[in-house]
């Protein structure tokens, strides 16, 4: 009888220590240090069979999982060597479509904001004689979809002196004029590079901001699959530390295509997390860091400051190439008075416009860039993980008009 218990026992320990196997193999992210409540943490797609090796937490990080000092501290000594960004077998990264063409793929997206702006502004134009009331019309419709008073001033000005065009263009000839014109407002010429690629050896440094509920964690991970489908390295940096599911979000964007995410206790010192992910990112010579910060309250002073900080301390590391602000495109014009106070902590250098397929006004981008005088450079057509795409002044133009 007790040769039987004896056996029982060893096939009931077989089992769990199998299915505890299975468990870990279904895994698709490795933490890189033991105490992951504590510190400063590395998340990755599991490395096929990696050996069993006792990695001390990643120099820098401390029991309090602040890191180094922000402001003080000399960078640390070279960390324990990252194991290689390949899946599991049986784990296939996801492989993100290049950028390159995305705005004119998504320009049905913008269907709702035609009907507000485009398709309403050619229903005045074509007709035969313009009046006054005819004008003021246009004023209005150019008004009601977010272009701004000092844009809807030049455009119908604009189209006044071809007044006499407009009575005998047919419509393809009257589509084409109000897309010109429109592209026109739009900034055709302004700068909508972004600052992505290295420079002097070092990974090129995004930081991305804004306010609670615009959709910035989803952008930054949008922003990651943009920048993997364009063929570059890429690691993330979770420094929205008052949020747990920010952390948890951003990570699970970074395992579908691959990308190292770099995350902290939750409450820890958003700087800090910051600079470790800005650290990795040197050392393991990536293209582009990019990182997310925590929603602002754009009416508190001291947690504006706290933006200035991140990149003070970021900078000690590799200079930050771009900042991104991200706006909700449904905000309307509340959206230019947020982006103002954020100019004033930090240097802005793009705007990401968020919900443009949803009931936004198209001409909200107008206004956004005549305003801060800061380029759109990426606009979010949708829900989906590829539904972020560079702005394009004239594919914007011909979709709004339709």
């Amino acid at each position: 009888m007790e040769f039987v218990l004896i056996a029982v026992a060893i096939l009931v320990v077989a089992l769990v220590t199998g299915i505890s196997l299975l468990v870990g193999r279904g895994r698709r992210t490795t933490r890189l240090d033991d105490d992951a409540t504590a510190g400063t943490t590395l998340t990755r797609p599991r490395p096929p069979a990696p050996a069993p090796t006792e990695e001390s937490p990643p120099s820098g990080s401390t029991a309090s999982g602040l890191g180094l000092p922000p402001e003080t501290a000399e960078p640390p000594a070279p960390p324990t060597e990252l194991p290689p960004a390949e899946p599991e077998p049986g784990l296939l990264f996801e492989t993100p479509p290049p950028s390159a063409g995305r705005l004119v793929r998504l320009r049905s997206r913008l269907a709702r904001s035609q009907s507000s702006l485009g398709r309403g502004l050619l229903t005045v134009l074509a007709r035969e004689r313009l009046t006054e009331d005819d004008w003021e019309e246009v004023e209005e419709t150019l008004l009601a979809a977010d272009v701004g008073v000092a844009a809807t001033t030049q455009i119908v000005e604009r189209l006044r002196t071809q007044s006499m065009v407009l009575a005998t263009a047919s419509g393809s000839d009257l589509r084409a004029l109000l897309v010109r014109e429109l592209s026109a407002v739009l900034g055709p010429d302004l700068d909508r590079t972004l600052g992505v690629d290295r420079r002097d050896g070092r990974p090129g440094v995004v930081l991305v901001v804004g306010v609670n509920g615009a959709g910035k964690t989803t952008t930054v991970g949008k922003i990651a699959r943009v920048l993997v489908g364009d063929g570059k390295s890429v690691v993330l940096g979770a420094a929205d530390t008052f949020r747990a599911a920010a952390a948890d979000q951003l990570e699970t964007w970074g395992e579908r295509v691959g990308v190292l995410t770099v995350r902290g206790r939750e409450g820890a010192d958003p700087a800090s997390v910051a600079f470790e992910a800005v650290r990795i990112g040197v050392e393991a010579e990536v293209d582009t860091v990019v990182v997310d910060t925590a929603g602002r309250l754009h009416t508190k002073g001291g947690l504006m400051d706290e933006l200035g900080k991140i990149k003070r301390v970021v900078e000690k590391q590799s200079p930050v190439t771009e900042v991104l602000l991200v706006l909700d495109a449904t905000t309307g014009q509340n959206g230019v008075v947020q982006a103002r106070v954020f100019t004033d902590a930090v240097t802005v250098t793009g705007v990401v416009l968020t919900k443009l397929d949803g009931t936004a006004k198209g001409g909200i981008v107008v206004s956004v860039q005549r305003e801060l005088g800061i380029p759109v450079k990426l606009v979010g057509l949708g829900e989906g993980a590829d539904d972020l795409a560079p702005f394009e002044p004239q594919a914007f133009a011909e979709a709004l008009v339709g």
